[in-house]
């Protein structure tokens, strides 16, 4: 129990010290030049980074919510790597909707063409919707088996395989909620917002409602 709440503590201590870093990083001037250059020139790396530090935050901030105590995830390390990965498809998925949508708008395939605060609020309506009702019930499913795959190891499941982990999953409750409830309710007026945003600025934002998203659920349990 000891070891548990000292490694509890350091991940409740390392969480502020990265929100912090990411705080300063955009509202220092200076800093925030530096992000927004570092992003537009090496959107992948930055993708990784933001979504392996930020989604694991969230973790961390879930799980000490539900145990009103600090809490590190179990295999923070395997956990941070597969964010870090998923912020790298994001990160791909983001710009494929967005210049895709884009161009269908242009050529009159979708209503909005032209400039105006209501066609770029269509145009980023558009892309949460389409990227949220397909790519997203894959990426979902995708990391919804990664969890399963490490929480079976850490009940001692020596070698899962791809048949435990995949009868191990709640489909039931990923379909009712992950995708009929959270989808529709959370993510596509949420990722409207994210695409009103400068580029550079899009990852991070959904890397911060990945945090947001885990702290109302933990709240709500």
């Amino acid at each position: 129990m000891k070891k548990r709440n000292t490694s509890g503590i350091i991940a409740g201590i390392a969480s502020i010290l990265i929100l912090a870093a990411f705080a300063a990083a955009l509202i220092v001037p200076a800093s925030r030049e530096v992000f927004k250059r570092l992003s537009a020139e090496h959107p992948y790396i930055m993708g990784f980074i933001k979504f392996a530090l930020l989604a694991t935050v969230g973790e961390v901030l879930a799980l000490t919510i539900k145990a009103k105590s600090p809490r590190m995830p179990y295999y923070v390390g395997w956990r941070m790597l597969i964010w870090g990965l998923i912020g790298v498809a994001i990160t791909f998925m983001m710009k494929t909707y967005s210049f895709g949508v884009a161009g269908l708008m242009e050529n009159g395939l979708l209503p909005g063409r032209g400039e105006g605060f209501r066609n770029r609020l269509l145009k980023a309506f558009y892309t949460a919707a389409v990227m949220n009702l397909t790519f997203g019930p894959t990426f979902m499913a995708t990391h919804k088996c990664t969890d399963k795959y490490l929480e079976l190891r850490h009940e001692g499941v020596d070698k899962p395989g791809l048949k435990g982990v995949v009868d191990g999953v709640d489909w039931s409750r990923f379909v009712s909620f992950t995708l009929f409830k959270t989808i529709p309710l959370f993510w596509i007026p949420a990722h409207t917002l994210t695409f009103m945003l400068p580029g550079e600025y899009q990852v991070i934002m959904a890397a911060a409602l990945s945090i947001a998203l885990g702290v109302i659920l933990s709240l709500k349990n």
